[in-house]
């Protein structure tokens, strides 16, 4: 029997020949014939902020290949993003399109499409400003069911709860259009402090929906350690309330501290996370869930060992360069180290990086190494102009690398000339 057949025959029967029908096709297929959906919210969907960017994008491949169509990805509009990163597009999904156009008949403006990464995802994408004119209302509608007030001039906090309501709305929209037809199982998976409001209103207007909440770094532990405090050891001793409040977070913390007990399942992603949410969130994870590296494998050894070797050679000839007028230690005995992140010095462990650095060389000058470390500091922020005597020691060296290839070139053909004669 074809696929096609077992999909319209599925609906009366449970088995063919005493084998469930679902074993006989792939994940997607499965989760779009029982008609469960996952719903993945993060204010990073096609909007590069952070790392949690980073982290969905990795995931999208295998989860698209577990749900198939019935994934959907839901974050804010932003346009400078949109334009490189997403097919604009109508859904093709009917419930998604009554859906979408539910809110755009109440003047929210609503963008859906496929995100241009692998797996080629759909998204929803809310338009903030649209729906800026709701704010007030949306936060007496917080405040009644929540208790959590929000200041007037946290701009970052109205923009997460006009998200956070977009996105309530929409799911609770979605799920009753899907029910018009048969039983769907829905699950919405948010990341962060930024999407917790759609959960939290989700799960006290009792949606018939999963909820899922995951927390890459709690939002008052980020704020201790860029105020060096000895954070690890006194996690226990912390006066929460008075350290948000202090830091004028606290409905920040109210929000994340929520959204993690009223989500059916709350996970974090790594065991040092674990622990820090459990002292500041009063939440002990129900499963680790840690971020993981989508590494492309090579057919043979061969190919990794040449793009190093490529790789490498343009490092060493930007080291050349930058360190032209001082360059007099020996590229074979160097080693390179990286630490890359969000421009935060202590947060992102630049401190710890340097401080290491300093013993490191301690180390090397006392035992008289010939080694040499060039250690690079990749943090995104806004600059002012380039390094002209960096630029200048690039232009030296490449004028001088292009000079002795010539006499290269023409010595060899001279030597070839004479040994032949």
């Amino acid at each position: 029997m074809s696929i096609s057949k077992i999909k319209n025959a599925a609906k009366s029967l449970k088995t063919f020949q005493g084998i469930h029908f679902e074993q006989c096709l792939d994940h997607g297929e499965t989760a779009e014939l029982m008609n469960k959906w996952l719903l993945e919210v993060s204010w990073e969907v096609a909007n590069k902020v952070g790392g949690i960017y980073t982290v969905i994008r990795s995931k999208v491949p295998i989860t698209k290949k577990e749900y198939g169509n019935n994934y959907i990805c839901l974050g804010p509009y932003n346009d400078s993003f949109v334009k490189t990163e997403v097919e604009i597009s109508e859904s093709k999904n009917e419930a998604i399109r009554e859906t979408v156009n539910d809110m755009r008949r109440y003047g929210v403006h609503v963008v859906t499409g496929n995100w241009l990464i692998e797996g080629f995802p759909e998204v929803v994408l809310f338009d903030i400003g649209s729906a800026a004119h709701r704010l007030d209302g949306w936060k007496g509608d917080f405040f009644e069911y929540a208790h959590i007030g929000i200041p007037y001039h946290d701009r970052e906090s109205n923009d997460a709860l006009i998200f956070g309501f977009c996105v309530f709305w929409f799911i609770g929209t979605f799920i009753e259009q899907l029910k018009r037809t048969k039983k769907c199982y829905v699950i919405a998976h948010f990341h962060e402090w930024l999407a917790g409001i759609g959960l939290v209103m989700t799960r006290l207007r009792n949606y018939d929906c999963g909820l899922i909440f995951t927390t890459h770094a709690t939002l008052l532990g980020r704020y201790l350690c860029a105020g060096a405090t000895d954070f690890y050891n006194h996690l226990s001793y912390f006066d929460l309330d008075k350290e948000a409040g202090d830091r004028q977070i606290y409905h920040r913390y109210c929000i994340e501290r929520a959204a993690a007990s009223c989500a059916h399942v709350f996970t974090t992603v790594s065991k040092i996370t674990g622990i820090e949410s459990e002292f500041l969130l009063n939440k002990k994870p129900d499963i680790l869930t840690p971020n993981g590296l989508n590494v492309q494998t090579f057919a043979a050894l061969h190919e990794f060992q040449n793009l190093h070797a490529q790789n490498k050679e343009k490092l060493n000839a930007f080291v050349r360069g930058h360190f032209y007028g001082h360059y007099d230690f020996d590229l074979d005995k160097t080693l390179y180290f990286f630490i890359a992140g969000r421009y935060e010095f202590s947060n992102k462990g630049a401190d710890m990086f340097i401080e290491s650095l300093a013993r490191l060389n301690h180390m090397l000058k006392s035992c008289g190494s010939d080694v040499t470390v060039v250690a690079f500091m990749i943090f995104p922020t806004s600059t002012n102009n380039f390094n002209i005597e960096s630029l200048r020691g690039q232009s030296v060296a490449k004028m001088l690398r292009d000079t002795v290839q010539n006499i290269q070139s023409d010595i060899g053909k001279r030597l070839y000339e004479i040994c032949l004669k």
